[in-house]
């Protein structure tokens, strides 16, 4: 009975340490998240519109390389994860949806070679990197300084490689955040320039634009930094979606520590009262023994 005394009391020890450090994680990752909230609520409604532009662009008259709808024979897919675990399924519904695109829209692809992995987060890449395909991980420390230009150096990359036709099409798979407790795995193609968004009722007016200097000078400036612009905003909304995730994930782990603790107590109070018990019983019998002799 000592023995089950004591293995309880460690396991008690355990799981108060283990609820101290789920506690100091949570309020770490609800400082951070309170950051990354303000970053992408203050950017999305700029890229948003942005993203309306370069439609419109697109779907218009205007000549631009990076909307150009080619026979997909190789493919490029970027997946943003953290670098960091204990986030709940924030990975791994991005790895699953990946997964699902692989076996999926570009099975045939991905069976013959021509599909590239992009790992942004060291999470993304240990995934990937046991499989056939080829994992790039020139941006996998993206998240140790998340910085426009630093995403610019990576979207900059992608259009280049678009550009000299070694990609036909580029998705994006990243944690789209919501709130704190939603954060939904979404794929988003970011080249070619998608202009299927543009509102059918739209007349063609409202792709028209009044350009000054030429038409080609601003557009050869103007899409590039609408693209760094919308790159950089996936990677805000992944790192807005894992501090949530992991908060979350904390919180509840925390939950179910004290739980656990409320059930160890018990466990650990029935125990000790029947050791008690045992030992009276014994006192008593002793002395009973006694009185007879």
């Amino acid at each position: 009975m000592a023995g089950n005394l004591k293995e309880v009391r460690f396991r008690m020890v355990s799981v108060k340490s283990t609820t101290q450090i789920t506690k100091a994680m949570k309020m770490v990752s609800a400082a951070k998240l309170r950051r990354a909230t303000e970053r992408i609520i203050q950017i999305r409604p700029y890229a948003n519109q942005l993203n309306k532009i370069l439609q419109n662009l697109a779907g218009g008259d205007a000549n631009i390389s990076l909307a150009q709808q080619r026979s997909v024979q190789k493919a490029l897919i970027v997946i943003i994860t953290s670098d960091k675990g204990l986030a709940g399924g924030f990975n791994s519904n991005s790895i699953k949806l990946v997964k699902e695109l692989l076996n999926g829209r570009y099975a045939t692809a991905a069976a013959n070679g021509k599909v590239d992995i992009l790992s942004i987060g060291k999470k993304g890449h240990d995934a990937f990197r046991s499989s056939k395909l080829k994992v790039n991980n020139d941006f996998i420390d993206l998240f140790k300084q998340l910085t426009f230009e630093n995403a610019s150096t990576a979207a900059e990359f992608i259009m280049n490689a678009f550009e000299q036709k070694e990609y036909d099409v580029v998705e994006v798979v990243y944690g789209q955040f919501k709130n704190a407790g939603t954060q939904l795995p979404t794929v988003e193609q970011f080249l070619p320039i998608n202009t299927a968004k543009v509102e059918k009722g739209a007349s063609k007016a409202n792709a028209d634009y009044i350009y000054e200097p030429r038409q080609e000078v601003i557009l050869k400036d103007l899409v590039p930094k609408i693209l760094k612009t919308q790159f950089f905003r996936y990677l805000l909304d992944s790192n807005a979606s894992e501090h949530g995730a992991r908060m979350t994930a904390m919180d509840k782990a925390t939950e179910n520590a004290n739980e656990l603790l409320k059930s160890l107590n018990i466990m650990y109070n029935r125990a000790r009262q029947a050791a008690i018990t045992t030992e009276l019983s014994e006192i008593v019998s002793g002395a009973a023994s006694l009185s007879n002799g």
